[in-house]
């Protein structure tokens, strides 16, 4: 039966399901008394949904509060251990694997390096190479915590660039940094991957993962919409709302600032990367006069080059070649800000990422400056510009998400369940016809 609005009995019935699974699980525990001024559903039909989530292992009940003079009100909650999610990050220097159950607590984890493939970042990232971590991953943390693959609602995977979708091949990468044309790594990960074929995966831009944690979890919480930016060797940026459905991720990162400019890792000339992610912000540190530890991985010498700008000796003199270049990083970055800012007027701003949460410790105040004077008065009046909260690794935490979204847009079903066709009379006489 369709509604007129265009909804079916079947759909009321799953955003039913799904709006009082939600609630639970961002809210919870809580009363059936409770759950209905919330999802604005009626008591008999929060009584349903709630009857069919307890058949079916997904809530459970959690003690008791008193009600105002009548009998105790049961607690609900959704039960942690009735399904679990992987999450993938596919980053710069690592493949990190984790496992989760619907709490989102760890059950194990997992680090690949990407160094075997050499010191070129076409061979860190060969796709081969990256198939194999993965693979191997999933079947350690699987084994680690001894669950039952039937129980993953899919395996969640933040990637670098940009990813579309075709029907033959589902998620195709394409990561210009790092020489990755038209990836099909769905079809690849389902092809290498032991896992149960009704496993979906879950494919996107890794800033779009860190978005997703960052609003479901984080410092986006309470936020209409906002702008989740990733720093680390590059940068990108995600473009969220508390409809988690609906974020995007940005190319940010190659946004043009100066024409003419520094050579990016993309191959164009200017990029905003070239100037304000990790690798290119060490290199101008080098060119500049800087002395980088030889042999240390990014991470250390960005550690090193903001402790010999900021060194924590309140009487050591500050290195003034690393300030000045730290200085300008935090131009050309508030500078980016403020495009942020007049291009999609968010209520916050929010940086993550390994790089970005250094870098943000240090000098986001004069991050905020620059973006203050380079945006529009009103937007920028508006934003609030932040620190992340849920550290480096958030990015794997939103990668399980991507699944965890998933399912609950499916009223916590793990297969959509199949709507009714009711075709309006006049498509089955044309139907007719054309079979003739």
């Amino acid at each position: 039966m369709r509604e007129r609005n265009g909804r079916t009995v079947h759909d009321l019935r799953r955003e039913s399901r799904t709006a009082v699974l939600q609630r639970l699980y961002f809210d919870g525990p809580m009363s059936r008394f409770s759950l209905g001024p919330v999802t604005g559903l009626s008591s008999g039909s929060v009584s349903n949904v709630v009857a069919e989530l307890v058949a079916e292992g997904l809530v459970e009940e959690a003690g008791s509060v008193d009600s105002a003079g009548g009998r105790p009100r049961t607690l609900l909650r959704v039960r942690q251990d009735s399904a679990c999610m992987i999450g993938v990050d596919v980053g710069e220097t690592r493949i990190r694997i984790e496992l989760f159950d619907l709490g989102l607590t760890e059950l194990a984890r997992v680090e690949k390096p990407l160094t075997a493939g050499g010191p070129r970042r076409e061979d860190r990232y060969d796709v081969n190479v990256v198939i194999g971590h993965v693979r191997d991953g999933i079947e350690e943390v699987i084994r680690t915590a001894g669950v039952d693959p039937g129980q993953l609602l899919g395996v969640g995977v933040g990637v670098p660039g940009i990813v579309a979708r075709t029907p033959e091949d589902g998620a195709v990468v394409h990561g210009q940094t790092i020489s990755w044309d038209a990836v099909p790594l769905e079809r690849l990960l389902r092809e290498s991957v032991p896992l149960p074929q009704s496993v979906p995966y879950f494919i996107d831009n890794g800033a779009k993962t860190l978005g997703q944690a960052e609003m479901w979890f984080g410092a986006g919480r309470g936020a209409g919409n906002a702008v989740v930016v990733l720093f680390g060797s590059g940068v990108g940026a995600c473009v969220v709302s508390d409809d988690l459905r609906s974020g995007r991720a940005i190319e940010w990162g190659h946004l043009k600032v100066q024409v003419r400019g520094r050579r990016c890792r993309c191959g164009a000339q200017g990029c905003l990367e070239a100037y304000a992610g990790a690798e290119a912000l060490l290199e101008r540190w080098r060119e500049a006069g800087g002395c980088p530890v030889a042999g240390a991985d990014e991470e250390s010498a960005l550690t090193a080059i903001l402790a010999a700008a900021y060194p924590p000796d309140p009487g050591a003199r500050a290195d003034a070649t690393a300030l000045a270049v730290l200085e300008e990083t935090a131009e050309y970055l508030g500078a980016g800000f403020a495009d942020l800012i007049n291009l999609f007027q968010p209520e916050r701003i929010l940086v993550g990422g390994w790089a970005g949460l250094q870098l943000g410790a240090r000098f986001l105040e004069s991050v905020r400056a620059h973006a203050t004077a380079n945006a529009l008065a009103y937007p920028s009046s508006l934003v609030r510009i932040e620190l992340g909260t849920l550290g480096p690794d958030a990015v794997t935490v939103g990668a399980a998400i991507l699944p965890l979204a998933d399912f609950f847009a499916q009223g916590g079903r793990r297969t959509p369940e199949k709507a009714e066709e009711n075709s309006p009379a006049w498509k089955a006489s044309l139907r007719e016809r054309a079979a003739q």
